[in-house]
């Protein structure tokens, strides 16, 4: 049995298992929405909520912490610019988990994770890219 025993194990020895769940959270930070299978979008949510929490309180503690984990240096950047001020005031559920679809091949439950804000995020971009489609025509 295994009680108080707390964590997904994903059938992986111990550094295939942090290294799946490191690149899991570097790519949900950098493209602010990703989609995988269930047990692993739960497992990253509580990393990746963790890794905001840090970004708020913003300290060089934090920071160290942050870039220990996270794999790129200009992600965790993004983390701390962009991604930590739109929550200051929330304390904590930063994330979104949307079950979606079961995949084709094995039948697995796949899950999209986002962000909260991601609606209003995806909008701001859309209505930018929009305006620089409008200027490069009235320049032509």
């Amino acid at each position: 049995m295994r009680h108080k025993v707390d964590g997904r194990l994903f059938g992986r020895p111990a550094n295939q298992r942090k290294a799946l769940l490191r690149g899991l959270v570097t790519a949900l930070l950098d493209n602010q929405r990703i989609e995988t299978t269930v047990a692993k979008a739960k497992e990253t949510k509580r990393i990746a909520e963790r890794m905001i929490t840090f970004g708020i309180k913003g300290d060089l503690h934090s920071k160290r912490q942050v870039l220990s984990y996270v794999t790129d240096r200009t992600v965790a950047s993004k983390l701390f610019n962009e991604i930590a001020p739109r929550f200051v005031g929330r304390n904590g559920g930063y994330l979104r988990l949307v079950q979606t679809r079961n995949r084709l091949k094995d039948s697995a439950p796949m899950a999209v994770l986002e962000f909260i804000d991601y609606e209003k995020i995806k909008k701001a971009k859309g209505k930018e890219k929009k305006e620089e489609k409008s200027e490069k025509k009235e320049k032509a």
